[in-house]
């Protein structure tokens, strides 16, 4: 006697269904049964559902007395480094090396400086001015207010 078996595209529909529909299971439900909520407009609140601070009044990175007048100041926590060029103007910008991703290490002589490699950055716009880097570093919006830079 024997026994009958399943197709093979039974078996392999219902093995490659399993694993989908548990996907899909995780991902889904209603905060009340511990799963994630259905796609949600989320507002931009600050705590306790206050709205978050205006443009210009975020975090404060640095004290604009920290960053040196034709230098800057690297934030490693924050991967950024802030730059003075000219006396008043405040330029930030990623602190991550667009060669390979070292964080620069030194802000002199009107560069912002990668040791890993030796790439260099102009302190004004963040372009290439040493290569092996092609890329120049990535603008980060900040503001100045009451002597503070504070990220947007």
């Amino acid at each position: 006697m024997s026994i009958a078996s399943p197709a093979r595209r039974t078996v392999l529909t219902a093995a490659g269904a399993t694993p989908a529909a548990l996907a899909l299971a995780a991902c889904g439900g209603s905060p009340e049964d511990g799963g994630a909520p259905a796609e949600k407009e989320q507002q931009d609140t600050g705590p306790e559902g206050t709205q978050r601070p205006e443009e210009g009044t975020g975090d404060v990175l640095v004290e604009t007395s920290d960053v040196p007048e034709g230098g800057g100041t690297i934030l490693q926590e924050e991967k950024v480094v802030v730059t003075q060029p000219s006396a008043g103007d405040f330029k930030a910008f990623s602190a991550v090396c667009q060669h390979q991703g070292c964080l620069v290490s030194s802000v002199a002589d009107g560069t912002i400086n990668c040791a890993c490699h030796g790439s260099k950055y102009a302190i004004a716009d963040g372009s290439v001015t040493q290569g092996p880097a092609s890329r120049a570093l990535p603008g980060v919006d900040v503001s100045v207010t009451d002597g503070a830079i504070r990220r947007k």
